[in-house]
């Protein structure tokens, strides 16, 4: 989730456990706490793909967080021994757990036991969702306006972790939706994600792979009519196959579940993360390799500029999510240049 999400959620959990006691001071350090594991953007790795994919690596693992938790409980104890060790363990851990925990429902890929499997992505909410955020940081203020506020922190989270499991119920719904115009579709048995539009949970976007073929629904629940509109894109098995035994590429068919998109420009073969941003402007596209008639040369990644949003993607995903526009052409939330015909 988004930074100020992470320090909200800290900053009530610590003012719920210790708030009585530290005052207002338990909002600041819940805050910093909440954010603690996300200080590991600033390590540089030495490529573009190992950057984005060692994010919310070892300073997001259960394993690494657990022991860690009694190390800085430890320290803030000495500090400010006002409040007992185990009240003190008891808020760094809840923190810095539900932390990754959080992390796990978006799209991203959380690695929750670094340096074992593979990153959890649940993909039942969006990295920013207001309705997620707004309880906490209502009960936040509540305890800045009247500490201690135990009623209303207790509320904040309540409804928050309600709203998550909302998300969960949403997500199943409309994977049972989309599940049977994929099958008349040919498409059985597909590598099938399924998550929720920017910013809510009523509106959501099923993507379905194949080695040849990427088809996108959008579906929410303001829907007017059932019926699904599938749009499909193409995929370049041959270029894949092509980087197939590239470090760098095998990292990323891991990291995203293999939800990669594959093109050539330019003697230029690139790799763009299909699950995240906007359909039509994804926002993490990697340099892997150079084609030439000397044959495949592995490259250092890099990573590409943004790619510019149409500046009517908002108010077309606001028709959409209201059911006011019937269907959305995922290519027209991306410049016309970039896009493609529906």
């Amino acid at each position: 989730m988004d930074s100020i999400t992470q320090a909200a959620l800290g900053a009530t959990l610590a003012g719920a456990v210790a708030g009585k006691t530290l005052g207002r001071s338990a909002l600041l350090t819940g805050a910093l706490l909440g954010t603690l594991p996300d200080l590991d953007v600033v390590i540089d790795y030495g490529t573009a793909v190992a950057n984005f994919t060692q994010h919310r690596g070892f300073s997001h693992s259960l394993l690494i967080l657990a022991p860690l938790s009694l190390l800085i409980a430890w320290g803030l104890w000495r500090w400010k021994p006002v409040i007992s060790y185990r009240r003190w363990l008891a808020l760094v851990a809840l923190i810095l757990i539900t932390h990754p925990l959080l992390d796990a429902f978006t799209t991203y890929g959380t690695q929750l036991f670094w340096p074992f499997g593979t990153p959890v992505a649940i993909n039942s909410i969006f990295i920013i969702d207001p309705l997620y955020t707004l309880p906490l940081l209502a009960g936040c203020l509540a305890f800045l306006v009247r500490p201690p506020a135990r009623t209303a922190l207790s509320l904040a989270l309540g409804l928050s972790t309600l709203y998550l499991g909302w998300t969960l119920v949403a997500q199943q719904i409309i994977t049972d939706r989309v599940q049977p115009a994929l099958a008349r579709a040919g498409l059985e048995q597909p590598a099938l994600m399924v998550q929720p539009m920017p910013f809510n949970t009523l509106l959501w976007r099923a993507t379905a792979i194949t080695d040849d073929t990427r088809v996108e629904i959008v579906t929410g629940f303001l829907d007017r009519t059932p019926e699904l509109s599938l749009e499909y894109f193409p995929r370049n098995p041959v270029l894949r196959a092509r980087v197939a035994d590239l470090p760098e590429a095998r990292r990323l068919e891991w990291f995203t579940r293999g939800f990669l998109h594959y093109e050539q420009a330019d003697q230029q073969i690139t790799a763009t993360d299909i699950r995240l941003g906007i359909p039509g402007a994804h926002p993490f596209t990697f340099t892997l390799a150079n084609l030439s008639d000397q044959g495949l040369a592995p490259i250092p990644s890099g990573r590409l500029g943004r790619p510019a949003v149409n500046p009517d993607a908002l108010p077309l995903l606001w028709a959409r999510l209201t059911g006011e526009l019937p269907v959305l052409c995922l290519a027209t939330l991306a410049p016309p240049a970039q896009g493609h015909a529906c």
